[in-house]
């Protein structure tokens, strides 16, 4: 291992989850021993991470097909989870865990293999870890979930998932996009969204709903947002050209077959009315669901309309490599709401449980 010129730390400071549960699962710790990076692995100095639904899903257990609550199901649904299916990937979940899948910091050492002149590099860690399943299509590991994540002082991962990035943003600011934004880019790219089509937000009020509204946008699109009355005004900051309350009916609002792309992270009970939003030959593209994850499908509407139903999880390194351009170029802005030292973990995701705010609650690491 090559190391920074300063000696690095025995141990560090970082939050760890230690089983299914409410906050009192997660604890902070000082004596975390330091990960050291392997063959073809760097080891990042955090400067900043972000809350994402993915640690609150991953902590409570959500992802457990013995649940079918909304994401906030709280103790009803980390009593029911199962050793066999709650992680992200669908596999056994291994505690002790590390969660985070935003990361923004610098290399502080590389493992055999990589690039020593990469030490001191400002990077965002890709959360899509391609590495450590062999590249196989559809197959990955994520930053967070399967391994280790960006609630710590330091944190390890594959070279190429470390991107060099050159930016004025600040470190909160740069840590509010790699879950957020990578998951939105792909789900607007999965869904080939053009300039000029009519493309429909759920939760657009949201992480992956705010950035989706900035890179449907940014192609182009004509974006209807659907969020809660009080946050119109920001949402249509972002570029929303029309915006709809959660409860709106939206076959009513919209008319029948009036839009060409659903971007959806609710799911719930409304879902069927997003399949008759759509117009003939429409796209629909999920990445969430918030309020639900089942729903009542008319396959009748899915047939004789030709509707095309996509689920977008795994990420082509493309999506990635796109999101550091739109970064650089100052194509994308960060939505930062709140900031909070990471030892106060609890506190920060009570308040994105809470859901009173537009863009990211972004976690500081300690210095």
């Amino acid at each position: 291992m090559r190391t920074a010129p300063a000696a690095l730390p025995a141990t560090m400071h970082g939050v760890v989850l230690t089983a299914f549960g409410g906050p009192e699962v997660l604890h902070y710790r000082d004596d975390l021993p330091l990960p050291l990076p392997r063959a073809g692995e760097v080891l990042i100095r955090v400067a900043a991470s972000a809350v994402n639904n993915t640690d609150i899903n991953t902590r409570v257990g959500w992802y457990s097909k013995t649940t079918n609550s909304a994401t906030e199901g709280g103790a009803a649904v980390f009593d029911r989870a199962q050793d066999e299916d709650p992680s992200w990937g669908g596999t056994p979940m291994a505690f002790p865990r590390i969660q985070g899948a935003d990361c923004c910091g610098h290399i502080a050492a590389v493992g055999p293999g990589v690039d020593a002149a990469r030490i001191g590099q400002r990077v965002l860690v890709r959360p899509i870890l391609r590495a450590y399943a062999d590249y196989r299509p559809y197959a990955c590991w994520y930053f967070g979930s399967e391994c280790d994540g960006g609630f710590a002082q330091y944190t390890r991962v594959p070279a190429d998932a470390a991107m060099a990035i050159h930016s004025t943003l600040s470190d909160a600011e740069l840590a509010s996009f790699p879950c957020a934004y990578s998951t939105a880019e792909n789900l607007v790219d999965r869904a080939g969204v053009k300039a000029g089509e009519r493309v429909l937000v759920t939760g657009a009020s949201g992480g992956v709903g705010s950035a989706a509204v900035q890179l449907a946008g940014r192609r182009g699109a004509h974006v209807v947002a659907v969020a809660g009355a009080d946050k119109h005004a920001a949402v249509r900051a972002l570029g929303a050209a029309e915006c709809l309350a959660r409860d709106a009916d939206l076959a009513h609002a919209l008319g029948a077959e009036s839009v060409d792309v659903v971007i959806d992270l609710v799911g719930g009970a409304q879902w069927p009315t997003l399949l008759d939003v759509l117009k003939r030959g429409g796209r629909y593209a999920s990445s969430g669901a918030i309020a639900g994850p089942l729903v009542a499908l008319d396959l009748r509407t899915l047939y004789l309309k030709d509707l095309t139903l996509m689920g977008c999880t795994f990420q082509d390194d493309r999506i990635f490599d796109k999101l550091v351009g739109y970064i650089e170029r100052g194509e994308i802005a960060p939505v930062v709401a709140h900031t909070f030292a990471l030892r106060d973990m609890a506190l920060a995701q009570a308040t994105f449980s809470a859901k009173n705010f537009v863009g990211k609650i972004v976690l500081l690491a300690p210095p």
